[in-house]
């Protein structure tokens, strides 16, 4: 099953690598964001269910697809419980499973660049100082520098300088660009 599934992943041209057991796949353990991860319920020692929750609690949140010849519904809530993007029955079309990945390495694409550009923009938001933090939460209010300033108690000048301060450590190019970032990191909310 597994040869004939990397002759349909060859075929299709999309990136694959096999392991021999769940436990291999655990030892050699690809960074998240790398692709997903198809495995069956049924393996030795390491089930894929049970494969599924072990990499879940490392944190690992690629999306997993697995399949099944032996399914209920039962399983199947199980499966979305431990946390599987998709459930497949066996025997099983070609284009289904092919549609089944396609989808999830999109979506494992998407989640990835989404958590990149969070740690990011964390890592930004980290390297403000606290005025340069208090300026920001006024820009994310919506408050003009002037109000920013009285509430501060600080010139209007002052709260420029910061603003571009802000600007330029949260390599934005806009307002709206600083308020974004902002509330990515969840402040203002």
């Amino acid at each position: 099953m597994r040869d004939s599934l990397g002759f349909l992943l060859q075929v299709n041209r999309i990136a694959f690598r096999l392991f021999d057991s769940a436990q291999a796949f655990l030892d050699e353990l690809p960074p998240a964001g790398s692709g997903c991860l198809l495995t069956d319920v049924r393996m030795p020692e390491i089930n894929g269910l049970e494969l599924v929750r072990r990499l879940r609690g490392q944190g690992w949140d690629d999306p997993v697809i697995v399949m099944t010849g032996h399914a209920d519904v039962a399983l199947a809530i199980e499966a979305m419980k431990a946390g599987v993007s998709d459930f497949i029955e066996k025997p099983f079309d070609e284009e289904v499973l092919l549609t089944a990945l396609r989808v999830a390495l999109e979506t494992g694409q998407v989640r990835h660049e989404a958590g990149q550009a969070l740690h990011e923009a964390q890592r930004m938001v980290a390297s403000l100082s606290p005025r340069e933090r208090d300026v920001l939460g006024g820009l994310v209010e919506g408050h003009a520098n002037k109000t920013i300033a009285i509430d501060l108690g600080i010139s209007p000048r002052t709260v420029e300088i910061y603003r571009a301060n802000v600007m330029n450590k949260l390599q934005a190019k806009s307002l709206s660009e600083v308020v974004r970032k902002a509330l990515l990191v969840g402040l203002g909310r």
